[in-house]
């Protein structure tokens, strides 16, 4: 998810669910240890459950990343090792390494011993043609014992030549059996399904076999599937506008809204206003309530 689930994106999605657990876009140890800080980790406290996910391959970087991260007032540290991206892979790490769990059992131990906050790992059942079970289990079992109690588990192999990022979201099969072996084998462990889920009968499905699931791009295309029971998408909207007032660009928070109407008769009409470029150029919040209003009008007549 990464320029995805930006902190803007994070604020809008906690309107829509007040108790589901964000993860920022992954960052990479490079970018916080040579970049801007307060602009990859600043947050508003209306997130909270909120994880910050970091790709690297240097223990001592991500330690003293995720000390970053701790006095920040993130709730997790979660360790990506399910990107494959080659950009990621040109730097080792990500997906890649899975073919190193000692090596990531080496960066969870460092920054553990360097936060008091969970440490949770991300990644995939399998890279390239390896598609035996045991090596997903093997990977877990060590890097467990490194004192990760938590996995995310994205139920696809991770190809890393070959095939793009999107296509590696939709290409591999899903072996969600996969995950749920790594439940029965590993009880005593936190295992969170990662990968094609859609929807909440979907969601109650994999609950019965694991302890969490972890929805990616649907909740961005789709959020209002995850929406808390009884609130509006004019109550989403308006607490939107108003935080939109202390943002610089309006196209920075309007550009996670487009799904907001997802699967509704003017959804195509929401998503015209809120990219209008016009409309956009005069920064104004007031848009967000304009479309509103233009949209729910229509819904009622």
């Amino acid at each position: 998810m990464m320029d995805v689930t930006d902190r803007h994106c994070r604020f809008f999605l906690r309107q829509v669910n007040s108790r589901a657990r964000l993860y920022t876009e992954m960052i990479t140890s490079g970018a916080l240890i040579h970049g801007d800080v307060r602009r990859h980790l600043e947050f508003s406290e209306e997130e909270h459950p909120v994880a910050l996910q970091l790709g690297g391959s240097e223990p001592d970087d991500l330690a003293r990343c995720a000390k970053l991260g701790e006095q920040y007032g993130y709730d997790e540290i979660n360790l990506n090792i399910g990107c494959p991206s080659e950009r990621v892979q040109r730097g080792a790490f990500g997906a890649c390494l899975m073919a190193e769990p000692a090596l990531v059992s080496s960066c969870v131990t460092a920054i553990r011993d360097a936060v008091k906050l969970p440490v949770t790992v991300k990644h995939r059942i399998g890279i390239d043609k390896v598609e035996d079970y045991s090596f997903v289990r093997d990977f877990v079992g060590t890097v467990a014992q490194a004192g990760c109690k938590t996995f995310i588990v994205h139920a696809r192999n991770a190809v890393l030549k070959g095939l793009s990022p999107k296509e590696n979201r939709e290409i591999p099969p899903l072996k969600y059996d996969y995950v749920y072996r790594l439940k029965r084998d590993f009880p005593r462990l936190e295992i969170v399904i990662n990968g094609g889920i859609t929807s909440l009968p979907q969601i109650g499905l994999h609950l019965k076999s694991v302890d969490g699931v972890m929805i990616g791009r649907a909740a961005y295309s789709n959020p209002w599937f995850l929406a808390d029971a009884g609130k509006t998408r004019a109550q989403v909207v308006t607490a939107m506008h108003d935080y939109a007032k202390n943002v610089d660009l309006l196209r920075h928070v309007t550009r996670h809204m487009l799904g907001l109407y997802h699967g509704m008769p003017r959804a195509r009409l929401w998503r015209q206003m809120l990219s209008d470029s016009e409309r956009l150029k005069r920064n104004q919040p007031g848009l967000l309530l304009e479309a509103l209003d233009a949209v729910e009008e229509l819904e009622r007549v």
